[in-house]
């Protein structure tokens, strides 16, 4: 019998490869853990940060959203179910879907003013900014 030295990724990841040598999975969509995030774009205005969040597929009452500790938390689980019945068999077809988003807020957004609204699979924030912030400009920095 002979010893084979075990190789351990830098970041510890105990499964390294799949059967095939691919890496952490990454062939395999059930071990891909980017397919339960789901887009997100954050654009920056004078008054605010406009936020989109692409969640198709799911209703406004799956989402759960809160401010906590200066961070905007995400969550949504939605799950459907068909059930057919013949006279010899039974037919069961069901999925389930869920994530959850965090993000840190800056300082200059009014937490109590934070508007959500969702419409044709997309959840979208308004984080208005407070009155310093507006007029804050931005300084050059030199290189030296």
């Amino acid at each position: 019998m002979s010893l084979v030295k075990f190789k351990r990724k830098p970041w510890g990841n105990l499964i390294s490869s799949d059967f095939f040598g691919n890496d952490d999975f990454s062939g395999n969509q059930l071990w891909n853990k980017k397919i339960d995030e789901p887009a997100l774009n954050i654009k920056e205005t004078k008054d605010a940060f406009e936020v989109e969040l692409a969640a198709p597929g799911f209703e406004k009452k799956d989402f759960e959203v809160t401010i906590n500790d200066g961070c905007l938390n995400i969550s949504a689980e939605h799950s459907t179910s068909n059930e057919e019945k013949e006279d010899n068999y039974t037919r069961q077809e069901f999925s389930y879907n869920s994530f959850e988003k965090r993000l840190q807020l800056p300082d200059s957004v009014i937490e109590e003013d934070v508007k959500a609204k969702y419409k044709d699979g997309v959840l979208s924030f308004n984080l208005l900014k407070k009155e310093e912030a507006k007029n804050h400009k931005p300084r050059k920095v030199e290189i030296a």
